[in-house]
């Protein structure tokens, strides 16, 4: 296969603070020989293990790039044993425009793994961290937020694997985080994720999601910031002491966790997220926009758990996600 098309002056094996730039040649309309510049953070320390850090994996979702700017900021070399890679804007383009998705080509990053060398600037994004970034690492921490659509419970992640040796250890870096809630997650959709390709070379994986809407908080902020240092502690890579918190187990057993909209309209949420529901309890109404005098169609749990997801604007449309629950584990 063709070599990667991004190049960087950052050397991966050199001890320090490296700030740098992933740079991805781009021809374009305002600039005939231009490039895609990913800024880039390395700090290494002698032998040890590798985290690799990152955030705007989808380019509305935020609290990812401002912790992962401020650790690039202020980590040096002295604190950590090993390597520490910190990308905090995967998609950067998509993080300029305020979009999920590249403004370039439409491409969702996070559905493009294991990429392509010679296909369009996203895929070529994923193909550069699939076998360039990713075989250096040994834990792997990608940081979502709900983006414009979806609000979440801020929790920390972690997948059932067949490999249950590289699953407890995911499993134990998830609770070394300590987010206010850690779910074992099930996805409606791994195939080009992210996830799956760290997951399949071995590698332990933490993802999250934190909030939401379009926005941060300081709240969720400093969940992301004390939750990748508890990590680098974990690992044996920072050598500070860990900020414990209590955390609430979830899991998603089945697809009867999600609710998707079967109808376009006006909706009214009616549980607040983060509380208990029941089976057959009412969790949402969609309300006609076309006239008035129609009842609402009312979205009921189908199991019993806790609100850990919700749709975030007032509109929503066929097929879009309403709810996700989760059941205590």
């Amino acid at each position: 296969m063709q070599e990667s098309p991004i190049s960087t002056r950052i050397d991966f094996n050199a001890d320090g603070v490296q700030h740098g730039h992933l740079k991805l040649p781009y021809s374009r309309d305002d600039s005939a020989w231009g490039a895609l510049m990913i800024p880039i953070t390395v700090v290494r320390n002698g032998p040890g293990p590798t985290a690799l850090l990152t955030g705007a994996n989808h380019g509305d979702e935020y609290e990812g790039p401002v912790a992962l700017c401020k650790l690039a900021a202020t980590l040096g070399s002295e604190q950590i044993r090993g390597r520490v890679i910190i990308v905090p804007v995967m998609n950067h383009s998509a993080l300029k425009a305020g979009r999920r998705t590249s403004p370039i080509d439409n491409g969702n990053l996070n559905r493009m793994f294991p990429g392509r060398p010679d296909g369009t600037p996203t895929e070529k994004i994923a193909d550069y961290f699939q076998r360039c970034l990713l075989p250096m690492a040994d834990i792997v921490v990608d940081i979502h937020s709900g983006g414009r659509t979806l609000e979440f419970i801020p929790f920390a992640a972690a997948h059932i694997l067949e490999d249950k040796a590289q699953e407890a250890r995911c499993m134990a870096a998830m609770h070394a985080f300590a987010a206010p809630w850690s779910l074992i997650m099930l996805e409606i959709d791994a195939i080009g994720l992210y996830d799956t390709a760290a997951e399949a070379l071995g590698k332990t994986f933490v993802t999250t999601e934190l909030g939401g809407g379009g926005g941060t908080s300081p709240e969720t902020i400093a969940i992301a910031e004390r939750g990748v240092r508890n990590v680098l502690i974990h690992e044996n890579i920072l050598q500070a002491q860990a900020e414990p918190a209590n955390t609430r187990l979830l899991e998603m057993p089945d697809d009867r966790c999600y609710v998707s909209a079967e109808h376009d309209g006006l909706l009214e949420p009616c549980i607040g997220l983060g509380c208990e529901v029941e089976a057959g309890e009412v969790l949402a109404r969609v309300y006609s926009t076309a006239r008035t005098g129609v009842k609402p169609v009312e979205y009921l749990a189908s199991t019993n758990g806790v609100l850990l997801a919700r749709h975030h604007p007032g509109l929503i449309q066929m097929g879009d996600t309403l709810a996700v629950i989760g059941v205590p584990a």
